[in-house]
C-alpha cells in the first residue's frame, strides 16, 4: 500500500500520538516561552485543517494549516516520525498543505519554526519559502525563524 494523506481530526488517536511525539522532541530543544505549537484542543478550537500521512496504514507524519481569512495560511504542527525521515514525507505533507491552502482561495503560506529544526529549515527553503520578520501575533524570538511563500 502506498503512502496516503487524509484529513483527520487532531484529537484522533493517531494524530494525537504524532503531536505528542513532536512535543516531546521540542521539549528538550526549546524553553516553553519559545514553543508556539498549538495544543490538540487549540487546533480544534482554531479550526486548523489537519492531515495525517500513513505508510502501509501506519501514521508516520502530520501537518496542519490554519487559514486567516483570505490573507494567508499558516503551517501548524508539521512532523515526521524519526524512523520514516528521509523518504520525502515532509515534502509531501508540505505540498499537500500548499494545495489545501490554494483550494481555500489563499495564495500566501507562512510558518514559524525553531532554529534547531535544521532539516525543516532546509525543507522550507528548498520549497521556495523566504525568510520574513515575525508575523501575526508572533514576537521577535532569537529561537524562532519565520517564513512565507507565495503560492501559484
Amino acid at each position: 500500500m502506498p503512502a496516503t494523506i487524509a484529513q483527520e481530526r487532531p484529537d484522533s488517536p493517531d494524530a494525537t500520538a504524532l503531536i505528542t511525539e513532536l512535543d516531546a522532541q521540542l521539549d528538550v530543544l526549546y524553553p516553553s516561552e519559545s514553543r508556539h505549537g498549538y495544543s490538540v484542543d487549540k487546533l480544534l478550537a482554531q479550526g486548523v485543517a489537519f492531515f495525517v500521512l500513513r505508510e502501509d496504514g501506519v501514521p508516520v507524519a502530520c501537518g496542519g494549516v490554519q487559514i486567516y481569512g483570505g490573507r494567508y495560511g499558516e503551517v501548524k504542527r508539521m512532523y515526521v516520525r524519526d524512523a520514516y525521515r528521509g523518504r520525502g514525507y515532509a515534502k509531501r505533507v508540505l505540498e499537500h498543505l500548499e494545495e489545501y491552502t490554494l483550494s481555500q482561495g489563499v495564495e500566501l503560506l507562512r510558518l514559524e519554526t525553531g532554529i534547531h529544526q535544521v532539516a525543516a529549515i532546509s525543507l522550507y527553503e528548498a520549497a521556495g519559502f523566504t525568510s520574513i520578520p515575525p508575523f501575526g501575533e508572533y514576537e521577535d524570538d532569537p529561537l524562532s525563524r519565520f517564513y512565507e511563500k507565495v503560492l501559484r
